[in-house]
């Protein structure tokens, strides 16, 4: 039974997590295009508790690299990232 009331407990915070999101994009001295879309998740006293950050570039070629991070808080107050993934799509080179 206290399994339950844990649960329930830990979905009651939910109510009182704020999320933000941060776009920017940039265009680098290569003429790569750079966007990097960041979503955190405060607590109700404003510490992080999660972030949720996708990096995409592509090149003038046309070709893309995606790289998304999910982190979250520790115990120790740092974020520690627990998922990556990073997908690679290149350009047709038109047929050669």
């Amino acid at each position: 039974m206290s399994s339950t009331d844990d649960l329930n407990t830990a979905g009651d915070h939910q109510d009182d997590l704020e999320v933000i999101e941060i776009v920017t994009s940039a265009v680098d001295e290569d003429g790569n295009t750079v966007v990097d879309d960041l979503v955190t998740a405060l607590d109700s006293e404003g510490h992080v508790v999660a972030t949720d950050e996708t990096i995409a570039l592509r090149t003038p070629e046309g070709d893309l690299v995606v790289d998304e991070t999910f982190s979250v808080a520790g115990t120790d107050g740092e974020l520690h990232p627990i998922e990556e993934d990073v997908t690679v799509l290149e350009a047709d080179g038109g047929g050669d």
